[in-house]
């Protein structure tokens, strides 16, 4: 059997639903879709992007908030409400502090457009390379 090289995601969430996935240790994507989590293996790592610090609210965060590494290919659904029931993937994530994106933008490869560096979140989730990926990680995890 092959041995699957890891990919690297970029998903996006309000700080604050970012910190109720660590806390439960599971990831959710496009407002719980569950194509984009599809997409992720065991072994693929991910990083959230927070614009926001809370979802209904217009207070900017602009960081990356958490990373993590994908521990299952099963994705599944978990009722919150009666009539919400979005997809997770779980994940463990790893101690990390966030960082703001603003210095980074001009380094990182997936924005082709510095002047509008928020273009590629628009869609909740995006795969990165590998240079973006260390990029990013080695000031998450480094005190």
């Amino acid at each position: 059997m092959l041995n699957q090289q890891a990919k690297y995601w970029i998903l996006t969430a309000s700080k604050e639903h970012v910190q109720n996935g660590i806390k439960g240790g599971f990831a959710q994507a496009c407002h719980g879709k569950e194509t984009p989590l599809k997409k992720m293996k065991t072994g693929d790592y991910v990083i959230y992007y927070s614009s926001k610090l809370y979802f209904n609210k217009q207070d900017k965060c602009q960081e990356f908030t958490a990373i993590g590494k994908v521990i299952s290919n099963k994705v599944y659904q978990f009722r919150m409400t009666e009539y919400f029931c979005p997809f997770r993937i779980d994940i463990d994530f790893f101690k990390t502090k966030s960082i703001s994106i603003l210095p980074l933008i001009n380094d990182l490869e997936f924005i082709p457009n510095k002047q509008k560096w928020g273009y590629p979140f628009r869609w909740g989730t995006l795969q990165i390379n590998e240079y973006d990926y260390k990029l990013i990680s080695n000031l998450m995890l480094n005190d």
